[in-house]
């Protein structure tokens, strides 16, 4: 039996039903796309709001109490300061040496000393196959920058910045020639930009070349660099970007003091004017070295009025940090200004007085105003946080950590099982390691090693290997893995220098 064919009253019935049944549908289908969107609208906007930009400030020869909010009492940093109420203090932050460049390619990097292929002040230029912290953020599409000291590539070779993920490059390439804070020229890109400057190299019989000390001083390069960073934030502040500031204060003109017919009262700590330390009481290169600093304090300061002025600062992420510990060349004293702290040593020295440096983070509305972290933390942490901060893979070829939930006060925070150091300067190599409280110390190789329990003593005065042979056997152990050869830096063993 065929079932009966609708009447004409039926079918008007009929077709408000399927009517109703459309518009039902359409109406709940809207509401779950609108559910499911929203969330996704807001996690876009929080995701943006998490993404911050970038500035690194590193200081060079910088000591750990060199500053106000580290204990210091003489010189003024009160920007630094003020950067340090309103952000996160650290005070266990380790450089990746003891020297300039192997420190800075451990910050590029992300590898220790043992892994990094700079591990010396040697021109060791970086190749194509090493990955920068640059390059990564390159593709979360930050904008790069750097201006000031490099020391990872000479002019021509695989190593410069614009080669290693740098967009805008403006400094020194190599160490020696930011020992000039009046030179020639500096590096613009891959071009030589001439400055007014005079400059001697050769007097003496000494060959000063490529820095030298200047016979007519008009342009200070750190001036220029601070200058750069203006006008870089001023066009580029509106998109997303990284801007290295590795800053050459107050690193010494090593050779300034060796020149007497150029010989200035503060030697070889360059300065155009020494500002409100002129009338102090001080000799001349504790003036220039103070005066130094406080120049440094003046254009981080700057650095965040422009922030500001162009409304970015709550959404950039500032850090502040040394290359390594303080110096004494040039004429500067660091026990006048107590310049490591409590700490014992200085730069070239893997106590803690050569690589336990400042590290100060500002990201106002993320990072919590006037926090400490104690936190034990080295350079090769950087690029992995980077990475996890622009919500990016983490990179399988690293030594660090991220260090993101620290910085953001959240859980989760990893540790490092050790830290490890080398450094092969003079008549054999050295190594250190930090492994929680404790800090182990073999100042040749083939000597034994010092222990130091930093909890109870910071100053590592007291070597107590002897009590804690299971932990010397620990770090031992540690120290067979923690490092892969080098054609350039071998491990040498000690051997004393012959008498003439």
């Amino acid at each position: 039996m065929q079932p009966a064919h609708p009447g004409p009253a039926a079918r008007p019935s009929h077709l408000l039903g399927y009517l109703l049944h459309i518009l039902t549908t359409l109406i709940l289908a809207t509401a779950v796309l609108c559910l499911s969107i929203a969330p996704v609208k807001s996690e876009d906007k929080q995701k943006k709001r998490s993404v911050p930009n970038v500035v690194f400030i590193l200081a060079d020869d910088l000591g750990y109490g060199d500053l106000g909010c580290y204990g210091q009492e003489k010189i003024q940093t009160p920007c630094i300061d003020r950067m340090a109420e309103e952000g996160m203090k650290f005070t266990d932050c380790y450089a990746g040496s003891t020297v300039c460049a192997p420190s800075r390619c451990s910050l590029m990097t992300g590898l220790h000393c043992g892994h990094a292929l700079v591990r010396g002040n040697a021109r060791v230029p970086l190749r194509p196959e090493d990955v920068t912290v640059a390059e990564i953020l390159k593709t979360a599409g930050y904008t790069t920058a750097i201006f000031g000291k490099w020391g990872l590539g000479e002019a021509g070779s695989t190593g410069t910045p614009n080669r290693q993920g740098f967009d805008h490059w403006f400094g020194y390439l190599n160490q020696r020639h930011a020992h000039n804070y009046y030179p020639a020229y500096l590096w613009r890109n891959e071009e030589k930009f001439p400055l007014r400057n005079e400059v001697v190299q050769k007097i003496g019989g000494h060959d000063f070349s490529p820095g030298g000390v200047a016979s007519k001083k008009v342009d200070y390069s750190h001036d220029l660099f601070a200058k750069t960073a203006l006008d870089f934030l001023d066009e580029h502040g509106k998109e997303r970007f990284f801007l290295y500031l590795p800053f050459t204060i107050p690193h010494a003109n090593n050779e300034a003091g060796l020149v007497k017919e150029l010989r200035t009262p503060q030697g070889g700590m360059e300065v155009p004017d020494l500002g409100e330390y002129a009338q102090r009481d001080w000799p001349g290169p504790q003036k220039g070295h103070a005066a130094m600093i406080s120049r440094l304090d003046r254009d981080v300061c700057r650095i965040f009025d422009k922030l500001k002025q162009l409304g970015i600062d709550e959404n950039t992420l500032v850090i502040f940090s040394s290359d390594n510990g303080t110096h004494h060349e040039g004429g500067a004293r660091p026990e006048f200004f107590n310049s490591s702290g409590q700490l014992r040593g200085c730069k070239r020295s893997l106590h803690d007085g050569g690589i336990r440096v400042p590290m100060i983070a500002r990201w106002p509305g993320h990072i919590k105003a006037g926090t400490t972290s104690d936190l034990p933390c080295a350079f090769c942490d950087f690029l992995p946080t980077m990475a996890d901060l622009a919500g990016l893979k983490e990179p399988e070829h690293t030594d660090g950590i991220s260090i993101v939930p620290t910085l953001l006060g959240k859980a989760g925070q990893r540790h490092h099982e050790f830290l490890y150091w080398e450094f092969h300067e003079g008549s054999g190599s050295s190594q250190a390691v930090r492994m929680g409280r404790w800090k182990a110390v073999r100042k040749r190789i083939g000597k034994q090693l010092e222990l130091y329990d930093l909890e109870t003593d910071i100053g590592e005065q007291n070597n107590v290997a002897d009590k804690h042979p299971d932990i010397v056997a620990k770090i031992e152990a540690y120290l067979k893995t923690a490092r892969t050869p080098s054609k350039d830096w071998p491990l040498r063993k000690w051997k004393p220098r012959k008498k003439k």
